[in-house]
């Protein structure tokens, strides 16, 4: 998705960070479905081996559940580098949860969020000693970027600062891609009925995609509906930390959003299992428990910004184990500890 103009082309920002781009590996993200998925899979996996055989890294490093760290994973262990894997151990729903535990399987070594994903995966096989708790990276500087106010927000998407707001983050399951344009008009009808005006950002590329981002081009600027391709991190921050609730199945609700204590309601199966923080409320798709989650929410209001995935000093952690890791010709030969 980095590399496609229609979800904002983010690789750019990745190169105006500074970070050195070795590759670009472009794949086919229509049409999206499942089978377009797994065919990535094979492509990049093509794609990362060519490059790290004639540019051989130390380590592979990877973070999260999508399917391009698991082709990458794939990758490395057939090479014989060593994978660092962050995120690893935690629960969730749809299929990042199995690809989430194949990318633990195949990684020598585990930068984890929280203690109980650490337990986890120390049940799943893997050695203690290749296992640390560094929280979310990011979680790094997120307050910081904050600095935009709820005036200049709204103003520049034309929102009544004085009317409560909505950030809405929905992705496709790819279990239920055939149920996602009906989800995406319940949240919707619902949060206009409460009133709330709506800042929706475009989901990802996964199966089910299409419908939603149909749904949402067919709302763009009615009853206060405003909807985005992509929103900078220093935007995506500020709207994180003013907007009175964020719905949707994120794991930006769950991980990142609890940083500001922003009321967050976590909806269906893409986050089941996830550790949740006291400013999440969870509802199936169905219009009363929606009702009755948002009146919740806004009758709590703010929680305190207290964050069990970390404390915003995880690139520390990462940044000097990853200088004092002796990968030995031992842990490369991955096998389970139990």
């Amino acid at each position: 998705m980095h590399l496609s103009a229609e979800y904002g082309h983010t690789a750019r920002e990745i190169h105006e960070s500074g970070l050195l781009v070795r590759a670009e590996v472009p794949v086919p993200l229509e049409p999206a479905t499942g089978a377009t998925m797994a065919r990535n899979l094979g492509r990049m996996i093509m794609a990362f081996v060519d490059e790290w055989t004639s540019d051989r890294p130390d380590i592979v490093l990877l973070l999260g559940d999508r399917g391009e760290m698991l082709a990458g994973a794939i990758a490395a262990i057939h090479l014989n580098l060593p994978i660092v894997h962050v995120h690893g151990g935690e629960r969730s729903g749809t299929v990042d949860e199995p690809v989430r535990h194949a990318i633990s399987k195949l990684a020598h070594f585990h930068f984890v969020a929280t203690q109980d994903s650490r337990e986890r995966l120390i049940r799943m096989g893997e050695r203690p000693e290749a296992v640390w708790v560094t929280g979310a990276p990011g979680l790094d500087g997120l307050v910081q970027l904050a600095t935009l106010s709820r005036v200049a927000l709204c103003e520049e998407l034309g929102l009544d600062p004085e009317r409560p707001v909505a950030l809405m983050v929905f992705h496709p399951v790819l279990q239920e891609a055939e149920q996602a344009a009906g989800a995406t008009r319940l949240i919707l009808d619902s949060l206009c009925k409460q009133g709330m005006q709506v800042v929706a950002v475009m989901p990802n590329s996964d199966a089910g995609s299409a419908p939603i981002r149909e749904e949402l081009q067919a709302r763009h600027g009615q009853h206060g509906v405003r909807v985005l391709t992509h929103l900078a991190r220093s935007q995506f921050a500020s709207w994180m930390a003013q907007c009175d609730v964020m719905v949707g199945n994120s794991s930006a609700g769950i991980i990142e959003a609890a940083s500001f204590g922003t009321p967050v309601l976590n909806l269906g199966s893409r986050q089941y299992l996830r550790e949740r923080n006291t400013n999440t409320v969870d509802a199936p798709l169905e219009h009363a428990a929606l009702l009755d989650a948002f009146q919740l929410l806004l009758r709590r209001g703010r929680q305190p910004s207290l964050n069990v995935y970390g404390d915003g000093h995880t690139a520390e952690r990462i940044a000097d184990l990853l200088g004092s890791l002796t990968p030995t010709p031992d842990l490369l030969s991955k096998t389970n500890a139990y």
